[in-house]
């Protein structure tokens, strides 16, 4: 076990999946290592045992048939018992997966990375640009905002300005005053139209009161267009 740790260079068809391999690899993943070998090189041999099953490095495996290689560099681990490997075939995966991100300091260098080098691949990261943006948005620091701007006006001890039922009219649009689950309400505010476009969302409480209720702010979910007459 104490054994100084021998790289060598096996052909690919001469290794054995572990059968026992839990860990899924889709397309879109092993093309990504295969950009990351292509990039960097193969910079992590395989774990194999004294059969040449595969312990760990499925994936880096696959993408290295992906790009035609012939052979990658192997580390056999001849020491484990069955059951050890069986374990250790797990807790490969999984330990890596345990790991956070100081999101911060990951966006510093995400930044920093395509300012040093423009034409580097960020997807090379294994981020989305997606990712990379919404990280980067979250170093924006935000302005302090005074109490008193967001303090809302007290409520008059006049008559309410809308109640349920109630239709406010703004051109060509319709606000309706009720409960959305209700298909009384539904009926009232499409006055037998039907809708183009559907907007889904979930109500969320706060507990703020104003005079006779709760409010409820919808968070955005999904916009679906129907094309519907």
């Amino acid at each position: 076990m104490s054994a100084r740790l021998v790289v060598e260079y096996l052909d690919l068809g001469s290794m054995i999946p572990s059968p026992r391999n839990a860990r899924t690899h889709s397309r879109k993943q092993i093309r990504q290592i295969a950009d990351s070998i292509k990039a960097f090189g193969f910079t992590n041999p395989v774990l194999i045992d004294d059969s040449r099953m595969i312990l760990a490095g499925h994936g880096r495996v696959e993408a290295a048939r992906l790009l035609g290689m012939d052979k990658v560099p192997c580390v056999r681990l001849e020491y484990m018992t069955p059951a050890q490997k069986r374990s250790y075939v797990i807790a490969d995966n999984k330990l890596a997966l345990n790991a956070g991100w100081d999101e911060e300091l990951l966006a510093l260098e995400l930044t920093e990375q395509s300012s040093l080098d423009p034409g580097f691949d960020i997807g090379l990261t294994g981020f989305s640009i997606a990712e990379v943006d919404g990280l980067i948005e979250g170093l924006a620091v935000e302005e302090p905002v005074s109490p008193k701007d967001e303090s809302l006006p007290p409520l008059g001890d006049g008559p309410a300005v809308t109640r349920p039922g109630d239709i406010w009219l703004m051109g060509r649009h319709r606000l309706v005053c009720g409960d959305s689950l209700s298909p009384n309400t539904v009926s009232v505010l499409m006055a037998g139209g039907l809708a183009q476009i559907i907007v889904l969302v979930r109500l969320v409480r706060a507990d703020w009161h104003f005079g006779h209720g709760v409010m409820l702010f919808p968070l955005l979910q999904h916009v679906e267009s129907r094309g519907w007459a």
